[in-house]
């Protein structure tokens, strides 16, 4: 092959491998935007058994297309203290299956599907006012480009097919399956996704152009690549979120190494699994997920006990050094540096503040001394950072920053001031309402609770995303955060009213609770104003808010 013929060849495959991974990102996105909050809700009450909370991870992961996408959401939970590690292993299990089966829907298409996706997909995104439908446009133009990406892969390889570097550099892999599976990982790894991964090296085998052996290697590597990616993101997790991970990165990475010695050895044929080649690797993939948990789900129990012994909570090497102040006095001299301190300051300030509203939750359903005093020792340190980050700011401003560094010193204070507030109304007034429970040895109703856990879980989010909007500026995410505090307040009220139908239908625990379920609503709305406010100072400069709401252009104009 020429060496123009060579350069093009990878430049089409760069392009063609670079537009599947940003479309199977791309639906993910969409499905994120507009349906995060179902899904957070199916997997939290999802922890009744094992077989429930296995179909929601597997739902969910073909929702999501990937299954590292409901790893993380899971290990939030399980931090967060809402669902057991065990029945979250069995989430992530399920979820692996989910992986498996997006990849069987993605590679049986029909040629009328792309220009229909796409007919509909660009419709909907351009046309659609509410969020939900420009979500589900994005979705649909993700899932054309997928097939788009895979037509182009197709077309890349077709020359190489009689090429004899290229089948020679294939057949070694076929067969050093060692070094195939390590490639397999780490390509998920680099891409960040195992779909991706699986849906390129089976395009490849379908081709003609890899031997089968090498395309299950390669498969099953992928497995313990979309593995390892969960788990290297959730390192700073709360113990019982890693040992679940971690459980999660042993099965599925070391079965797949284990029916990789077990195929090599035995050199078993795959053509019970389908006719073709391709069909077999693919098959052999979903049956490979189906059978581990399987295998697994009746002894989660044990796994998760035995992960508890090696997995042990982080140690902190600095000891009694604790954390710097960012608040660099050294750089009030130059307002750009000093801006970047108050900004670290202020997010590991929303940091706090979050563990603090994690920890609430728990509060509510059984009162714990300890873990008041842990709140209201973040509230104080929360407090103090607040009070530095103003003087600090102050400082700055006396030193005469210039017009725009000096409002972005005024929106960092805000910022800040807003934090403080939320913090105040977690410290101060819902743990107040958590003890009033306790007092009054009263619980809500059965209704009530899930009315305020799904909730609290909301607010949650809009916090983790508030404090992403802070570090990124970005104004798509500026508009989905103040387009969640009109959805918050508008479900507030709606929430308000189903409590006041149980009052009128008399029932006990609504009666006993009344003001603290009321007034816990409208403290989670307050908090979730507060950082809600951290995206209008990007939305005010794009132009996307007048008077607190989003502009009609601005919700039109957000990229896909």
């Amino acid at each position: 092959m020429a060496d123009s013929n060579i350069i093009l060849f990878f430049l089409h495959i760069a392009g063609a491998s670079a537009l599947l991974i940003w479309s199977v990102r791309l639906v993910r996105t969409g499905v994120e935007r507009a349906f995060s909050v179902q899904l957070r809700k199916w997997l939290r009450r999802s922890s009744d058994n094992r077989i429930v909370a296995t179909a929601t991870g597997l739902i969910s992961a073909v929702l999501l297309q990937s299954s590292t996408a409901v790893a993380i959401m899971t290990s939030n939970f399980v931090a967060a203290g809402s669902i057991a590690a065990v029945v979250g292993l069995a989430m992530l299990l399920g979820a692996d299956i989910g992986s498996a089966v997006v990849v069987q829907v993605l590679l049986a298409r029909q040629d009328f599907l792309v220009p229909l996706l796409l007919l509909f997909g660009v419709g909907l995104f351009l046309k659609g006012e509410q969020r939900k439908v420009r979500q589900s446009g994005r979705i649909l133009i993700g899932l054309a480009l997928i097939f788009v990406s895979l037509d182009m892969i197709r077309a890349a390889t077709t020359p190489l097919m009689d090429d004899a570097g290229t089948a020679s550099v294939m057949a070694y892999l076929g067969q050093d399956v060692i070094t195939a599976f390590v490639i397999g990982a780490g390509f998920a790894w680099i891409v960040h996704s195992s779909v991706a991964a699986i849906l390129l090296f089976v395009t490849l085998v379908a081709q003609g152009l890899m031997p089968q052996s090498a395309a299950v290697a390669l498969v099953l590597g992928a497995n313990l690549g979309g593995a390892l990616i969960a788990y290297v993101l959730t390192l700073s997790a709360a113990v019982d979120a890693r040992r679940m991970i971690m459980a999660n990165l042993v099965l599925r990475g070391g079965g797949a190494a284990l029916t990789l010695f077990v195929l090599d050895v035995t050199q078993t044929p795959l053509t019970w699994l389908g006719g073709s080649e391709a069909t077999q690797v693919i098959n052999m993939h979903l049956v490979f997920n189906v059978a581990l948990t399987l295998l697994a789900v009746p002894v989660l129990g044990p796994i998760v006990r035995l992960i508890s012994l090696f997995v042990k909570p982080a140690h902190d090497p600095g000891g009694s050094l604790g954390r710097a102040s960012a608040l660099d006095p050294a750089s009030l001299q130059t307002p750009e540096r000093a801006q970047i301190c108050a900004t670290r300051e202020i997010m590991h300030m929303g940091e706090i503040i979050e563990a603090m509203l994690r920890a609430i939750n728990a509060l509510y359903l059984k009162w714990d001394d300890a873990t008041a005093r842990g709140i209201a020792d973040n509230h104080q340190q929360v407090r103090k950072m607040h009070f530095e980050v103003k003087l600090f700011l102050a400082e700055l401003a006396r030193n005469g920053a210039g017009e725009v560094n000096g409002r972005k010193t005024m929106e960092l204070s805000n910022i800040s001031v807003n934090f403080e507030a939320a913090s105040d109304m977690i410290a101060r007034s819902m743990v107040d309402l958590a003890k009033r429970l306790d007092r009054g040895s009263v619980r809500f109703s059965s209704d009530g609770q899930k009315e305020i856990a799904d909730f609290h879980d909301r607010v949650l989010a809009n916090v983790q995303l508030a404090l992403h909007v802070v570090m990124t500026q970005n104004p798509d995410e500026a508009r989905e955060l103040v387009a969640e505090k009109e959805d918050i307040r508008g479900l507030e009220q709606d929430l308000q009213r189903k409590h006041l139908t149980r009052l009128r239908d008399g029932l006990a625990e609504s009666i006993a609770t009344s003001n603290i379920h009321q007034e816990t609503l409208r403290a989670l709305k307050q908090i979730n104003t507060s950082f809600s406010m951290v995206a209008h100072p990007i939305l005010e400069e794009t132009g996307d808010l007048l008077e607190s709401r989003l502009t009609n252009a601005g919700e039109n104009g957000s990229a896909p």
